[in-house]
């Protein structure tokens, strides 16, 4: 080698050494040191991200709307044609079973009652007639009787007294039967009077009014709308393909719609014995049980929470397992 090219490869050996240094520093100083945040970077966004549980959903694919109800509410119905003359009760009112709601013109009938029950006098006073009328009959026809034995009376005059006491007998049974007829017409207007009053068929309160004093009804026209204010029912459809079938005092759990986090609970009072075809399900009707339900009523919107099979024998691990814990991150050394 000529003393130029020594001179010029002595001249780039510290050289590329210091750029190879230079180099080896730099890659270790990068990979160790930790990311500052710049300016208008949050230290927040700088952070790994962790997972956060996901919250659940408002409409659970587990939860089953509903309303709730009572076993008895109807509408209570005209059983006489004619006018309301007078309305015993309006909405809100608190009734007993059998509180006349309604009163419907019975004055016609009112004036039928009242020749029944004059004729119904006149039959029974004259059953007591022909009592005594029969009674003195059959004593005429005994000394008849003692007078044929010794010869003082003839066989015609025996028959006419005989006669004469089965026509009494047989005049006051005729009027028996007559009083029997009287007291079943006086019996069946008094049912008919009663149909003219529209009465509560159990206690409950009254929630609609459809009829107005002076307005004409006819037969089997509604009335009044009665509702029971308790005990308060759940009933809900249960998919024949969960698998858990309730059975009779099953406890089930329930929200309402509009206040999810206040839980109520019911007790399973009836399932149906036969699965609907049209939607491959059963009927079931809960009770609920509870110190804190007065102030819930008919119609309220709640969330039945019914878990399949599956899902019920999966809850418990699932709720008894301590959660995973982080990750923990390895610094690693600065050279």
């Amino acid at each position: 080698m000529t003393k130029r090219g020594t001179w010029a490869f002595a001249a780039a050996t510290p050289a590329l050494a210091l750029v190879l240094a230079a180099g080896g520093c730099g890659d270790s100083s990068v990979s160790s040191a930790p990311k500052t945040p710049t300016a208008g970077t949050s230290a927040a966004a700088t952070a790994p991200a962790t997972l956060s549980p996901t919250p659940a959903t408002k409409n659970d694919p587990n939860d089953i709307l509903s309303v709730l109800s009572v076993e008895h509410q109807v509408d209570v119905s005209s059983q006489r044609d004619g006018p309301i003359v007078k309305l015993m009760k309006q909405e809100g009112s608190v009734v007993k079973a059998g509180d006349v709601l309604a009163q419907v013109d019975d004055r016609a009938l009112q004036m039928e009652l009242i020749k029944s029950n004059d004729d119904l006098k006149v039959a029974q006073n004259n059953v007591k007639y022909k009592e005594a009328e029969l009674k003195a009959k059959g004593a005429a026809y005994k000394r008849q009787q003692q007078l044929r034995t010794l010869g003082l009376s003839s066989e015609a005059d025996l028959e006419a007294a005989e006669f004469a006491a089965k026509a009494a007998e047989y005049d006051m049974h005729g009027w028996e039967a007559l009083v029997e007829s009287s007291q079943a017409e006086l019996h069946r207007l008094e049912i008919e009077i009663d149909q003219t009053r529209v009465r509560a068929p159990f206690a409950g309160v009254v929630v609609r009014r459809y009829v107005r004093e002076g307005q004409s009804v006819a037969k089997g026209e509604k009335c009044v709308r009665l509702s029971q204010l308790a005990p308060l029912q759940v009933q809900f459809q249960v998919p024949e393909t969960s698998g858990r079938r309730p059975e009779r005092g099953t406890i089930v759990q329930l929200s309402l719609a509009d206040q999810p986090k206040r839980p109520l609970t019911a007790r399973v009072a009836k399932v149906s014995p036969t699965v609907d075809p049209a939607s491959d399900s059963y009927d079931v009707t809960a009770e609920l049980t509870g110190p804190s339900i007065s102030d819930l009523r008919p119609g309220m919107a709640v969330r039945v929470a019914w878990q399949s099979a599956a899902a019920a024998a999966s809850a418990p691990a699932s709720a008894s397992a301590p959660p995973a814990p982080a990750p923990a991150s390895t610094p690693r050394s600065k050279h």
